[in-house]
């Protein structure tokens, strides 16, 4: 069952690539990037001295900023995992195992009051939607190579 989700992805990607059409990289968000332009957004910074209300007009500001990073990255988890459709050991798909694992580390984070660790935090989901992502096409390449050496050789 695998093997042939697999070999139907591969099938698909095939037959884009016959059909010339361009697969360009690209990030699943639009927020920052570089890490430093992600950490001089949400940190806080020790300058001007304001008063109260502007103080805390900043701090809301900042919060939003973050929440907005945050649901955009998990917008963008659930959006990358949707390639995920083989199922594991269990009988579980991996969209799903992806998902939940994904759920439960919002969860443990969601009440971080810290800018320094929510800024770490966020890199590094970034990152690892990056990198699986990255894995997934250049594995889902070396599948349509292979198929198109076997079909070569017969």
């Amino acid at each position: 069952m695998k093997a042939g989700k697999c070999r139907n992805l591969a099938i698909f990607l095939n037959q884009m690539i016959r059909n010339d059409i361009v697969l360009q990289r690209r990030f699943l968000h639009e927020g920052p990037d570089t890490v430093e332009e992600l950490l001089e957004r949400h940190i806080v910074k020790k300058g001007k001295s304001y008063d109260d209300e502007e103080d805390e007009i900043l701090t809301r500001r900042r919060l939003t900023s973050t929440r907005r990073e945050a649901l955009s990255l998990y917008r963008d988890i659930l959006r990358a995992t949707r390639f995920y459709m083989w199922p594991d050991s269990r009988g579980v798909l991996w969209r799903d195992v992806l998902r939940e694992n994904a759920r439960k580390e919002f969860e443990e984070a969601r009440f971080e009051k810290d800018p320094e660790i929510i800024t770490r935090l966020l890199i590094g989901g970034r990152d690892a939607v990056q990198s699986a992502l990255d894995k997934l096409v250049e594995k889902q390449k070396e599948l349509v190579e292979k198929e198109r050496r076997d079909r070569d050789r017969r």
